[in-house]
Parts: structure tokens; sequence; C-alpha cells
């Protein structure tokens, strides 16, 4: 009011042409003030720390989990902290509890044993239980399994013997067969009897039923053995690891360090020899299938047929560019071809999976990129392409399920567009297509047994995920299960600016898709400095529609002033072979390229710092980091990069030779794009942070990287973590003193605020 009151007594006392020219002048800044974004005018009511975004819970989603269908479609059942009930999809309702807490007292204990990681045998009679649980690597672990029968309630030991893996009921629940100290056991829930029926596993030689290293970690496999669908027979993988070289990790804590040894394979040097093998559960006896002559090659996976006689496997060669599916007869050993594929490129290992055998017993269905883009087929067991049911370019990502009954096929694709993912639903002749997740944005669908319901997951680049259950035949929603509304409010209290989609196009003409997270209350006028947050590996994607709830620390920084981008580089995927196998045989020369197209791209918009442009990267994104740092050393001036691979030559040889081929094959490539033959190029802050008992990308890289920079006179900062693995987490206060440390580092070095 006194402000009104004082423009009045000035107006008042200018002559008329005065007041035309002060009226004009107004009515010009109030226009102006009009035009200026509302979100450019509010200050947020509360602010982001590093302590909420790391510690506190409120900015997390909550989701709907231990949702599992249950063999009649009608019911599926969620467990609880104090129990497992089931429920119906259609209306929601309690229809009656499976076991609670109180049933699971072992004996001679007060304690409850954990429900928090269980399987129903495939009658649904059983339930194995999983508790007090080791890791060994990333995917592997060991536990004390439980069975608790469901008719009798009675809870007992799966052994006594010690600790068990991967325990698997036989079909008809009678069995479980599990891996203990790199042999099998088979044990009658019956009678008790546990029978051993691998002997030679031995630590660091032989390995029955689970894998090596390599195989866990680049196949994504650990389960080395299956049931025949008769329950009598049992397949299972061989690894011979005796020729592998062995890595060292020192453990401290103690006076004197503990080492822990495991067989890890670099590029080019010598893998485990793995066999394949069936055990008769009958006769006892043991017979070796035929994989063929070539021991230096991969068994990725192995699978039963809906015949209890005839077993299959896939077989790649070394180069991973060679990939056929064999069957063989379990009694003979007798193999023989039914598939063949070749790549000029390599064999995408994300297909592996979608191998199925239909009941028919004539037909199979996989998925390939043969044609540019990741599709469906159907093939006979002849090997003969029977019909190719999606086509198109674009990618089907995911194969959800097959309605075998009803002859349709459900698939998650990139058809509508690489940044969003959604379900479809395509009968058997390819022609019938829906749609059953029209929203933009990232769709996931959960199916009940007889594909009537489906528990829907969505949500997009600003909104947490919304979890439904929905119809099938028409996608119509039933009801909510989570919508997490109050985190929705939660982000709007904290001022979250929206993930904003780009594209910046190549030399060669290429669009790079990209986000963006702009500060809060941005000023055009001002400049700011940008933070490239990247990862970049081959068939990767950082650019998606889809919520990120790990994106808080960036959010926290565009808080504090600095531009957030991500950009998905050539060789990552989503957009189709061509676009993703250009990196092949050069790993981080075109990633590094794109980077400096972004920045080039920045640099024109007014209110970017172009003094100030940093990158941040974990793993591959940390081997991003450290290559642009120096390689690309003209267009970055501040770097972090956490466990990063500095030379291909010490990562494994799976994922590296499948990009790269051996160092023997293509010595320029792996030296071409090394930090290490770049360090004396490296002319801004660089900030390297490794674990040291990282068993993924060594400390070896790090190490290395810094005898480099030591000889070439470069200055950097560096932050090691004793006995924290590749996620850097383990001890007290690790993740937050981590952050705390990457955080002080980029606010010295791109905002100036120390």
């Amino acid at each position: 009011m006194a402000n009104a009151i004082f423009i009045a007594s000035i107006f008042n006392k200018l002559s008329k042409p005065m007041k035309r020219n002060f009226m004009l002048l107004f009515t010009l800044c109030f226009l102006l003030a009009l035009a200026i974004p509302a979100h450019s005018q509010e200050q947020p009511t509360k602010k982001l720390t590093l302590d909420l975004v790391l510690k506190g819970g409120t900015l997390y989603p909550k989701s709907a989990r231990g949702i599992r269908p249950m063999n009649d479609g009608e019911l599926f059942f969620q467990s609880k902290k104090d129990s497992i009930n089931a429920f119906s999809y259609k209306t929601g309702d309690f229809v009656r509890n499976i076991v609670t807490a109180s049933e699971l007292i072992p004996k001679g204990d007060s304690t409850a044993i954990e429900m928090r990681t269980f399987d129903f045998s495939a009658d649904e009679s059983k339930i194995l239980f999983t508790t007090q649980t080791e890791s060994i690597f990333r995917h592997s672990s060991k536990s004390a399994f439980y069975i608790f029968d469901l008719k009798t309630r009675q809870l007992t030991s799966l052994s006594e013997n010690g600790k068990q893996q991967l325990a698997d009921f036989s079909p008809d629940a009678s069995k479980v067969a599990f891996v203990r100290d790199n042999n099998i056991f088979v044990k009658d829930i019956l009678t008790g009897f546990e029978q051993q029926i691998t002997t030679d596993g031995k630590a660091g030689f032989i390995i029955n039923g689970t894998t090596d290293w390599v195989y866990e970690e680049e196949f994504a496999i650990t389960k080395g053995f299956c049931w025949s669908p008769d329950g009598k027979k049992i397949a299972f993988m061989r690894f011979d690891e005796s020729r592998v070289k062995e890595w060292s990790i020192e453990n401290y804590g103690e006076l004197y360090p503990e080492i822990s040894k495991f067989k890890y394979p670099k590029a080019g040097e010598a893998n485990s020899i793995v066999t394949v093998h069936v055990f008769d559960i009958e006769t006892g006896n043991t017979k070796a299938i035929n994989t063929g002559s070539e021991t230096d090659q991969y068994i990725p996976r192995i699978l039963w047929t809906n015949d209890g006689n005839t077993l299959a496997f896939l077989r790649l060669n070394r180069l991973q560019n060679h990939l056929e599916i064999l069957l063989a007869n379990a009694e003979s050993g007798i193999s023989k071809t039914i598939y063949s594929e070749e790549n000029k490129f390599y064999i995408e290992d994300k297909s592996f999976d979608n191998l199925t055998f239909l009941k028919d017993g004539v037909h199979f269905v996989f998925t390939n990129e043969i044609n540019g883009f990741n599709h469906i087929y159907f093939y006979n067991l002849a090997g003969e392409k029977v019909k190719q049911i999606t086509a198109g370019s674009w990618e089907v990502t995911d194969l959800l399920g097959i309605d075998q009954e009803n002859r349709k096929i459900y698939y998650r694709s990139t058809e509508v567009s690489p940044l969003d993912r959604n379900v479809f639903v395509v009968d058997f002749s390819g022609k019938n297509k829906t749609c059953l997740t029209p929203e933009a944005g990232t769709n996931r669908a959960d199916f009940s047994s007889n594909y009537k319901y489906f528990v829907k997951t969505w949500s997009d680049a600003n909104t947490p995920p919304v979890y439904t259950i929905n119809e099938v035949k028409t996608g119509k929603q039933i009801r909510v299960l989570q919508d997490n509304k109050n985190l929705c409010q939660t982000r709007k209290d904290y001022n979250f600016q929206a993930k904003e989609f780009f594209t910046v196009k190549t030399l060669d003409g290429t669009l790079l898709n990209a986000w963006k997270i702009m500060p809060p209350n941005f000023d055009s006028l001002k400049k700011y400095p940008v933070l490239f947050d990247v990862y970049g590996g081959p068939g990767s994607q950082t650019v998606l529609n889809t919520y990120g709830s790990g994106d808080l620390w960036d959010r926290y920084l565009s808080q504090e002033g600095i531009i957030i981008v991500s950009v998905d580089n050539r060789g990552t995927g989503a957009r189709g072979e061509v676009f993703k196998k250009q990196t092949y045989l050069q790993l981080g020369k075109y990633e590094t390229e794109d980077y400096i197209e972004t920045v080039k791209y920045l640099e024109t918009l007014p209110y970017v710092d172009q003094a100030n442009i940093g990158i941040f990267g974990w793993s591959y994104g940390g081997y991003m980091s450290a290559l642009c740092m120096t390689k690309g050393a003209d267009y970055f001036d501040a770097g972090i990069a956490v466990a990063p691979v500095t030379n291909w030559r010490y990562y494994d040889n799976i994922y590296t030779e499948r990009f790269m081929r051996t160092p023997q094959e293509n010595a320029s490539g792996y030296d071409e794009n090394s930090p290490l033959s770049h360090a004396d190029k490296l002319n801004g802050k660089l900030l390297i942070v490794h674990g040291m008992a990282d068993d993924n990308v060594h400390a070896q890289n790090t190490y290395d990287f810094v005898t480099a920079l030591v000889a070439a006179n470069k200055d950097f900062e560096m932050m090691v973590y004793p006995n924290s693995n590749h996620g850097i987490y383990t001890g007290t206060n690790t993740t937050f003193h981590l952050y705390s440390r990457m955080t002080d580092f980029l606010f010295e070095n791109l905002l100036d605020k120390n």
C-alpha cells in the first residue's frame, strides 16, 4: 500500500506529456511482469539437504511390492512383515492367510525366520524360505533354507550340514536340489535323505551347479542346474576353472589384512571350460552331453524342452558373434544344432532368456536382431523360421509372457518412442496387436497365471510410480494399489523442476537424446555451470521417460545452482543395431565425441557458464568421465570418475571381448581410447574414487591411472574406500561420506563455493 501511495504522489506531480509516458512505461512493466514464468518468481518452501537425499525416506517412492500370481489365475499372494496372504485380483478382497510369522519359528528358537525371500513349489503345497543370507558376489549368495509344508503346517530345515545355494523344488515338490561347496545335493523331503550327486567340486578348480564369476556378472546367471519337467533328471553345468588366473583382494581391519582370491578372466585370458551333464535320479548315473569339440566357448543357458528327455542349451563362440541352439538326448548325450545365428558385430545377450519351447512340441519362440531391431520370431524344432511376429524400426525390450492356450504373446517395446516403454499383446499370427498401456512414460505389466489380469506399474520422468490392477482384455483399471500422491506433493514442496528432454545433433547428423534439470528459480540472465551425469555403456540408456528416485543427488546439485545434463551417446540402446553397435572395436571414441558435441551445443546457450563444464560417472560412466577429462580435456573443466575402467585390458573377457575382441586382435582399439594413453592431456580438476575391494572393476584401473598422471606431472584428487566393492557402501557412513566428498569437490570447482 505504501508503494502504491508513493507512486501516485509522483504521478500527480508530472506534466500531461510526462504522465502519458509514465503510464506507457508503467503498463509495459506490468505486462512484462505478467510474462515472467510463474516458476521463476516462486521460492521453494523447503530446501534439500544431503542428509535428506541420502538418509531420509521422505523423497523415495513407495511400491506395491511382494505381489506374485497364484496358480488359479484369480488370486495373488502378497508378503507382509508378519504374514503371506492371498487376495483377489478382481475385488482386492483378502481371501485367506497362507502363513504367519508365528508358524515360522524353528525348533529350539524363539524368533521367527525372515519372510523376505521365498519361493512356492509348483503345486503351491510348500514354501522355501531363505534366511541368514551371505553375499558371495553381486548376484550370488548362500543361505540357510527352510521348508514350510502348507498341509502339515510344519517347518523344517533344508540341511544341517552347512548353508546352501540356489535351492529349488522338484516339479512334484517331493525333493529339493541345491548347491553347497561347489557340489550338487538332492534332499528327499519325505525321507529326509540328503544325496550328494557330484563329488569333485573344489574351490578354485571345479564348480558344479552354479557359475563362475564372469558368467554371473556378464551372462546374469548363477543357477547352473535345472529339473527335468517330469522330475526324473537334473541337468547341470560344470565349470573347470583350473586354468583361469586368480585376482586377490585385501580386506583391512585386523593386524594383518585378510586376502581373498577368486578366478577372474581378463580380456584375452583363459576361461573356464564349461561342460553339461545330466544326472538320473532313479539310476544315480550321470551322462555327459556333447557340447562340441571346441572348449574355448560359452554355454550361457541350459533349459529343458517340454519333453523330459530332451535338453536344450545355447552355445556361443568366444567372439560372441555366432550363437547356436542345440537339442540333446538326455540318455545318449547326443546333440544337434537346430538354430544358428551369425552377426558381423556381436550377438545381443538380452535374448538368451527369451527362448521358450511351446507345449505343442513343435515350435519355439525366440528374439533376435537379424533385421536390425530386436523382434519376436516363431521357429520349428527343425530350426526353420515359421513367422516373424513383430516387425518395425523399433525394439522389443522384454518378452513378458506367452499365453499358449489363447495363442497370444505379451511384450514391452519402444514402438511408441525409444524414450518410452509400452506393453503390447499380439496373437500368434502377428496380425492382431493391442497396446495395453498407451500412456506416455515407462509401463510394466506382471500378469496373472491365466493372463486375465495384470499389475501395471507406470511412471514418467516427473511422476513417481503408480501401481494398479488392470484387466487384460480391455486394459481397464480395476483399482489403484499405490499412487504415491504424498510424494507428488512433497516434490512440489521442494520445488522440483521438471526433467526436460532435448536432442543434440552430431557432426554426422545423428540426433542424440538428452535430458536436463534446471535450477529452481532459473534466471536466464545468469550464467550456470553444467554437470554431465553419464553412463554410456553399450546397450544402456539413461535418457528414458521414467521416474528415477536415484536422481535426488542431481536435484540437490541443481538446487544449488548447477544445470544437470545426461545424454545417450552412440552405442546406447533402444534405437536399433546400427546405433548401438557403432562403437564396436573402439569403445570410448564415439562416446567422447558425442559428449563434446553436447558441450558445444550447450555453450551456444546464453545462460551456460562455458568455463565451468563438469562430468560425473560411475563404472562405465567413470571410464567416460576419465576419458573426457583427458582426451576431451579442452571441453571439460572438472570431473569425477568413480570406479572407472581405465584400460579395457584390465576388465573381464566376456564383456570386453563382446565389444572389442581380444587385445591380441585389436591392440590399437584398446590403447587409443584408454585414459592411460591420454593422461598427459589433463588440465582440469579431477577426482578419482574407487573401492579397494572392488571385485568387478579392479582398483588396479585407478592405481595405474594414478601412475600415468604422476608420470605426466598432473595434479588430481583421489579417494579410496577400504573393504568396499563396486557399489562403495561397505562400512559405517561410507555412502554419505562419498557423496559429501563429491559434493564438496563440485562446489569448489564448479560453483566456487569454498
